[in-house]
């Protein structure tokens, strides 16, 4: 079959793509925020009203994608591997949907990113090595180095959903952290980002709403800790409501927390600039399921 359908349960949004193997684009997409994460740090499980939320996105999802004919894969990262009751939600989601979802670890989740944000930059014909890579996530952060004999990577446990519910404290323990792991790796003149704070910062800067958000006028910007600071400082003079239609619903508050986050993630690197790429871990699961079925025939 040409067709694939991959699902990311992230520990803020769920996203979905229908991708042609053959030609390799995007045949549509999906994405809701949904706060898996929501109170995660507190108390240790997915909350009723995240579980809801979950499962009304995948009740939307389903009028637009084709679950029972298509090949599907769907995974769950941070979040899912965090929680008491992931057992449970999973098995409530599969119940409802018959969607089967499996909880990859970090490791699974930086080397599926890597090949979705690889694939994105040999279409711009960007193919220089090395390059580091940023997956800034609800619940996590992935780290990955890429040379071209190597890849370095490390999955922390610092997301955007968790440190704005948390102990604010905990983003320079993070950061001293994050430097001492990566102080051995190669270093790299170029760092992409992916994941929804960046392109959601370069869909603001040029003027583009959430609801009219276009992924072909993201991959391949770039963004400076300058530019980051001027969209923060542009979004806070915005009234709730108003900064909603930027950003999206109930991501107001996650993405002055991503932006703090990148920011100080760079300086901590030592980066100047990163380019951006929207394609992450759900482009990267459809190319995997491609890579495989065409493998078995």
């Amino acid at each position: 079959m040409d067709e694939v359908i991959a699902c990311d349960l992230g520990s803020n949004t769920l996203r979905v793509v229908q991708r042609s193997c053959k030609s390799g684009t995007r045949i549509k997409t999906f994405e809701r925020i949904v706060r898996t994460a929501e109170g995660l740090h507190h108390n240790g499980y997915i909350g009723e009203n995240a579980q809801n939320r979950i499962l009304e996105a995948l009740d939307e999802a389903a009028l637009l994608f084709d679950f029972k004919t298509l090949p599907v894969r769907c995974v769950s990262t941070e979040a899912l591997r965090r929680a008491s009751n992931a057992t449970a939600v999973l098995q409530s989601i599969h119940a409802r949907t018959g969607l089967t979802f499996e909880v990859i670890d970090g490791a699974d989740e930086a080397a599926l990113t890597l090949l979705g944000v690889q694939t994105a930059l040999t279409r711009l014909g960007q193919t220089a090595l090395p390059f580091w890579l940023m997956d800034l996530g609800g619940g996590s952060l992935e780290l990955t180095c890429k040379t071209q004999t190597q890849t370095f990577s490390h999955s922390f446990p610092l997301g955007i959903v968790t440190l704005t519910e948390g102990d604010s404290g905990a983003l320079e323990s993070a950061l001293k952290e994050i430097a001492h792991t990566t102080q051995p790796w190669p270093k790299a003149s170029l760092l992409v980002a992916t994941a929804g704070t960046p392109t959601t910062v370069s869909a603001f800067l040029q003027g583009m709403r959430y609801a009219d958000y276009q992924h072909e006028k993201i991959t391949g910007t770039t963004l400076t800790c300058k530019e980051y600071k001027e969209a923060l400082k542009r979004l806070l003079a915005l009234e709730e409501k108003e900064r909603e239609q930027w950003v999206g619903v109930r991501r107001g508050d996650l993405i002055v927390t991503g932006i703090n986050i990148i920011t100080a993630l760079m300086q901590t690197l030592g980066f100047k600039e990163m380019t951006v790429v929207d394609d992450g871990l759900r482009e990267g699961v459809a190319i995997a399921l491609c890579h495989g079925l065409q493998e078995s025939h």
